[in-house]
C-alpha cells in the first residue's frame, strides 16, 4: 500500500491504483474499492469551503486572473461546475496531465504562463505546506490555509483578499 502512494499523482492510473490500493487494505472496504474512487471522483460528493463562493467573485470582479493546480488525477472542472465556481478560472494544471506532481515547480510556472502573470506577481493559496510549498519555488508568494476545517464550512478564504 505504500509503495502505491510513491508517484500517486503523475497520472491518472497511478492516482487510481493508489486510492483502489489504500481503500482494499481494510478488509470490509476491498470490496467496494473502486466504487469509493469513483464516488470520490463525482462532483456531488464534493462540498465547496462556505467562504469560496464570495472571495473568488471579489477576486474575479477584481480582474484578478484565476487558476487550479492540484494533485488529483482527474479533471477537475465538472466539480468546480457543479457548485457553481468554474468560470471564476482561466487556468486548469492538472499534475497528471503533466507527468509529475506537486511540489515540482513546473506546475506553478505553467499555472503562471497560462494566467500570463509573472511568478513575483502570483500568490498561490493551498492547502499543504509542503506540496503547496513547491510555489515559492518557482518565485511565487504562498498562503496556505489553515488546517482542521471540514467541507462545507469556512476555511479563512477572506484572508486571501487582505494579501493583495
Amino acid at each position: 500500500m505504500i509503495e502505491a502512494q510513491r508517484g500517486r499523482d503523475v497520472s491518472s492510473q497511478a492516482h487510481r491504483h493508489a486510492f483502489t490500493t489504500w481503500y482494499a487494505s481494510a478488509p470490509a472496504l476491498a470490496p467496494y474499492a473502486d466504487v469509493l474512487y469513483e464516488q470520490m471522483q463525482d462532483p456531488e460528493h464534493w462540498r465547496p469551503y462556505a467562504d469560496a463562493a464570495a472571495v473568488l467573485a471579489r477576486l474575479t470582479q477584481s480582474g484578478i486572473p484565476l487558476g487550479v493546480v492540484s494533485d488529483v488525477g482527474w479533471d477537475l472542472r465538472a466539480t468546480f461546475a457543479r457548485h457553481g465556481l468554474a468560470d471564476h478560472f482561466t487556468s486548469w494544471v492538472h499534475s497528471y496531465e503533466h507527468d509529475t506532481e506537486k511540489p515540482d515547480p513546473r506546475l506553478f510556472q505553467i499555472a503562471c504562463g497560462e494566467l500570463d502573470t509573472a511568478p513575483g506577481e502570483t500568490l498561490m493559496v493551498g492547502d499543504h505546506p509542503a506540496k503547496d510549498g513547491g510555489a515559492s519555488a518557482a518565485g511565487l508568494r504562498a498562503y496556505v490555509l489553515p488546517a482542521g476545517a471540514s467541507p462545507g464550512s469556512e476555511r479563512g478564504l477572506g484572508a486571501v483578499l487582505r494579501l493583495l
